[in-house]
This record gives C-alpha cells, sequence and structure tokens, in this order.
C-alpha cells in the first residue's frame, strides 16, 4: 500500500472519529448511552481538532500523489 493510500485512510478515519467525537460531545449523537462523552462540551473542540487534523493529512496525502 502507497503512503499516499496510508495518509489518506488515517486522516478519514481522524475526520471520522472527530464527527463522532463533537456529536457526543453535543448530544446529537448520544451512542453508546453510557458514554462519559456525552454532552461534555470540550470533546466538540477535541472533535474538531482532530477532524482538522485528519483533513491536514488527506490534504497532504493529496499533494505528495502528483
Amino acid at each position: 500500500m502507497s503512503m499516499q493510500r496510508i495518509l489518506t485512510l488515517i486522516g478519514a478515519l481522524a475526520v471520522l472519529i472527530g464527527l463522532v467525537w463533537i456529536g457526543q460531545g453535543s448530544g446529537t449523537f448520544p451512542y453508546p448511552a453510557s458514554s462519559f462523552m456525552i454532552d461534555q462540551s470540550p470533546w466538540i473542540a477535541y472533535g474538531a481538532g482532530l477532524a482538522l487534523v485528519g483533513l491536514g493529512l488527506i490534504a497532504i496525502a493529496r499533494r505528495t500523489g502528483r
């Protein structure tokens, strides 16, 4: 597997996990119901940060693939 695909995959996973953290932190995705992250606003910021890192990795992967 090429480095471009690996970076894209890791970036996409980071974006997905970041969006889940945002959803749980805001209370719009309360799954699992016993999660300590539900309605905890710091997880919104953590999720946004992780999603931005993921987008950065995807951008780097696209740039190195040229």
